[in-house]
């Protein structure tokens, strides 16, 4: 498939998979014509680079992890080193450190809220 159907099957900009495939995420065969011809196993890895990004992790840790995670099934891939594990970890503890926080502030939203309704009377 060209870049314009991942694009819209995937929902990523154009732009975006070409930044993927300069960082080394996503990497496109080429038509005789130099045109980007992408496998249908790109649209599950561009989706699977997204969530990662929405997780906080950055394109070089992406590019490390991305040969550890199979498509398709997103099982975990016995090629991961106990290095890259402990990096993930350590990311995983930065998110539930955000989660966390995020259950703070919502409450703390709550409470004033709470006390705004009940100063109108409502």
């Amino acid at each position: 498939m060209r870049i314009g159907e991942l694009a819209q099957r995937t929902g990523v900009s154009e732009r975006s998979l070409r930044y993927y495939e300069q960082q080394g995420l996503l990497v496109p065969a080429r038509t005789s014509g130099g045109h980007r011809e992408y496998q249908e196993s790109a649209v599950d890895r561009v989706i699977r680079i997204q969530e990662l990004f929405a997780a906080g992790l950055h394109s070089k840790k992406i590019a490390r992890m991305l040969p550890c995670l199979r498509d398709a099934d997103g099982g975990p891939s016995e090629v991961a080193t106990p290095r890259l594990v402990a990096e993930l970890e350590d990311e995983r503890a930065r998110i539930d450190r955000m989660i966390a926080d995020l259950h703070t502030s919502r409450a703390v939203l709550d409470e004033v809220i709470d006390a705004a309704a009940r100063e109108r009377g409502m």
